[in-house]
């Protein structure tokens, strides 16, 4: 289980990471029409904020999935491999609560924007709003199911004391 949750999160998050090249793509042309012919549109603009919604969402499980995120080492290395692992397997627990309860909170959220059909409300933005607010339960989804399996690598560490997870 834990190899497929991780080949999915890959899979999506090499797929995601385009997205990076497309955001950056956008905005310089918008600037270069913008200051150069003193063309700009509202689409436009709100198309890149709307292209980082699946880059943040989908990025943070993938993150977690390379060990790219965020770690604060400074009393975490001093620890016992042991206790290391202990560390690794509260946060998951944590995470995953964390992810569910805001998976769950956002589906009354997108929902909402899906019955009024949310729109823009700028003249000549983008319609759909609530197809970009999906993304959220799905990225919080994701990032859930990359900490579950994170938590199984954890726990088979733990149960191994002679490799990686003994003092």
């Amino acid at each position: 289980m834990k190899e497929a949750i991780e080949r999915a999160v890959d899979l999506v998050g090499r797929a995601t990471s385009w997205l990076a090249l497309v955001i950056v793509v956008l905005m310089a042309v918008n600037v270069v029409l913008r200051y150069t012919l003193s063309y700009g549109s509202v689409w436009a603009q709100e198309l890149e904020w709307h292209l980082l919604v699946p880059l943040i969402m989908f990025g943070i499980p993938f993150a977690l999935l390379k060990g790219d995120h965020v770690r604060v080492d400074v009393l975490f290395e001093k620890f016992s491999r042991r206790n290391q692992v202990l560390v690794d397997i509260a946060s998951q627990v944590l995470g995953i609560a964390i992810a569910a309860l805001f998976f769950w909170l956002c589906l009354a959220y997108v929902q909402q924007s899906f019955a009024i059909n949310e729109t823009s409300s700028d003249p000549g933005g983008l319609a759909y709003r609530w197809a970009l607010k999906a993304l959220l339960p799905a990225g919080f989804l994701l990032l859930a199911l990359q900490s579950f399996a994170t938590l199984l690598g954890d726990l088979a560490k733990l149960r191994a004391p002679g490799r990686e997870g003994g003092e």
